[in-house]
């Protein structure tokens, strides 16, 4: 129970990678905020996972790429716990495409909801973590697309790249505050999105051939959060840690 007594907020925790944060932030001992943009079977079935590990767990609604929302949902997970000890970011949004037909629109909708989404979110705790004293934790979803510049991922590739040297100056600027800010690089995980992009049949073909013999899962990142959350990572600030399976050595392993 490395995260016993803390409050955690997790944004777009109802499915995928941020789901898997949440139930494990929870199974190391923290309180939960989850949001995402509605009230929905999915993050209904969040809450009541953690809450059946003897966790409180509250559903904090709005949309984390607006300013605004973003102030509510902020205030609301306040509200709940009346403090935020941990933040894991992780707006999601990608569209795929080649970048000489890329929507304008699209890569701005892309960008905005990968990089500014951190951004507002990350402000407003960490303000919040600053006036209160004692510390914090702010743990970045990032993606091995910040390393490698996928094909027809031009919009997902340069939001991600553009987080991680984010996190990293804002990891400058509070390290005098003991607020620890922190990045996690997943690799290929097997999340809803991955299954709507791919298809199942291309998914169970190909997990097998990655390095480590298989696709991550959400629980792999969300160990890392707990990991990156807890007091066990005081001296890390400003770094990235790469949950990919190998995924990044995948050309070196070639004979």
């Amino acid at each position: 129970m490395r995260l016993a007594g803390k409050k955690a907020l997790v944004t777009g925790a109802a499915r995928g990678i941020g789901r898997g944060c949440a139930v494990e932030l929870a199974r190391a001992g923290a309180d939960v905020a989850i949001n995402d943009l509605e009230r929905t079977p999915a993050a209904e079935a969040v809450l009541e996972e953690i809450r059946a590990l003897g966790r409180e767990a509250v559903l904090v609604e709005g949309d984390a790429f607006e300013n605004a929302s973003c102030e509510g949902i902020v205030g609301r997970a306040l509200s709940a716990f009346g403090r935020i000890d941990v933040l894991v970011s992780n707006p999601a949004y990608s569209r795929r495409a080649d970048f000489l037909d890329y929507d304008p629109e699209t890569f701005q909708k892309v960008v905005r909801g990968t990089l500014f989404g951190g951004f507002l979110m990350s402000r407003l705790v960490a303000r919040h973590m600053v006036e209160r004293g004692g510390g914090g934790k702010i743990v970045f979803i990032s993606s091995v697309h910040a390393e490698m510049p996928y094909a027809r991922s031009v919009a997902y590739n340069a939001g991600k790249a553009g987080l991680n040297h984010m996190a990293k100056t804002v990891a400058a600027e509070l390290a005098k505050h003991r607020i620890n800010v922190n990045l996690i690089e997943p690799g290929w995980i097997d999340t809803p999105g991955e299954h709507e992009t791919f298809g199942d049949a291309f998914l169970q073909e190909v997990g097998p051939k990655l390095p480590w013999g298989r696709m991550g899962t959400p629980e792999d990142i969300g160990k890392a959060a707990v990991f990156l959350a807890s007091d066990d990572a005081d001296y890390l600030t400003g770094s990235t840690l790469l949950v990919d399976g190998g995924l990044l050595l995948r050309d070196a392993m070639q004979e």
